[in-house]
């Protein structure tokens, strides 16, 4: 229903890629190897880390905790993503487009702070290993896990209702592959300043102070390793760190760019691509990271190919 310029729309259009029809296809194809990859690998790891008594860490229970994130954060946009591919319209109601960008913003939130997590399980393993037992024991894991949860639970709520209570144009087409905040707040026909204002100081407080916490730990970790007497000692320090450097590269690298760079109308297609090493990518490889870069999850895997 449109009054004069302004529309309480039923409903969007997702464009993805749209102006490539002809790898509609082939976009289809990777979206669904992609999700059934994520859901696999991630589901492995999840499945094993319970099983194994010997997996039954705090290093690992974060780790459990972040492929369950994963699996959930793809789902809220793969699948809708590959229906496009086959639909070719791209529609999604007003309320569906809500809801999926809210549970983007509090999944991608928690695992900000969940790899946050990690990073000062990591730095107190090896800054103080004699008391890594008494710091990091069960239930400050459990505590940080759900404060991850509840942290982003009221904030990312609030950002949702603060885009969707704006009035949008009659046309409603997201140059996205999902309902993300920056496209959605171009449809809007008023000025969005402040939203934008908002947004980004919310991005400031869930990404980049996670993100600065992780830095600090791996500025204190370095400095611990390098003081080892052992070479070997170094290369074992380093190895389990390396795994978790890599996702937090490929997920806060991506993202930084998409939602704290300035926006220009040629930088929408590129903004779309980096969208999906945070989306697909990172949880698509986070398995593979952690798996195949780790003799404890690969004896466990073993171990558990081998009962079966």
């Amino acid at each position: 229903m449109a009054t004069g310029n302004h529309t309480t729309t039923p409903g969007f259009i997702l464009l993805g890629y749209f102006n490539l029809m002809n790898l509609q296809g082939l976009l289809f194809v990777v979206f669904l190897v992609s999700y059934m990859v994520i859901l696999l690998g991630n589901g492995v790891i999840v499945l094993v880390t319970v099983l194994d008594s010997a997996l039954h860490t705090p290093m690992y229970f974060f780790l459990r905790n972040l492929s369950f994130v994963e699996i959930y954060y793809t789902s809220v946009t793969l699948p809708k993503m590959v229906a496009n591919c086959l639909a070719e319209d791209g529609s999604i109601s007003f309320t569906d487009c809500a809801a999926q960008m809210y549970f983007l913003l509090l999944l991608s939130g928690t695992e900000c702070f969940l790899l946050a997590a990690m990073a000062y399980d990591r730095y107190v393993a090896i800054c103080n290993p004699l008391h890594y037992t008494l710091i990091v024991n069960r239930d400050v894991c459990a505590r940080m896990v759900a404060g991850s949860w509840l942290v982003n639970i009221p904030v990312h709520f609030g950002k949702t209702y603060l885009v969707f209570s704006l009035p949008f144009h009659g046309s409603c087409e997201i140059n996205h592959f999902f309902c993300d905040i920056p496209p959605l707040l171009e449809l809007s026909c008023m000025d969005t300043y402040r939203n934008k204002i908002a947004v980004f100081m919310a991005v400031l407080l869930f990404v980049t102070i996670p993100f600065f916490l992780i830095v600090i730990s791996y500025i204190k970790i370095t400095s611990t390793i390098l003081k080892m007497p052992s070479a070997e000692g170094i290369h074992k320090a380093f190895s389990t760190c390396s795994s978790h450097l890599t996702v937090v590269t490929l997920f806060y690298g991506s993202g930084m760019i998409v939602y704290l760079i300035p926006k220009s109308r040629d930088s929408e297609d590129t903004d779309k691509l980096l969208s999906l090493f945070y989306t697909i990518v990172t949880p698509m490889f986070n398995p593979f990271i952690y798996s195949l870069r780790n003799k404890e999850m690969k004896a466990a895997l073993r171990k558990l190919v081998g009962k079966k």
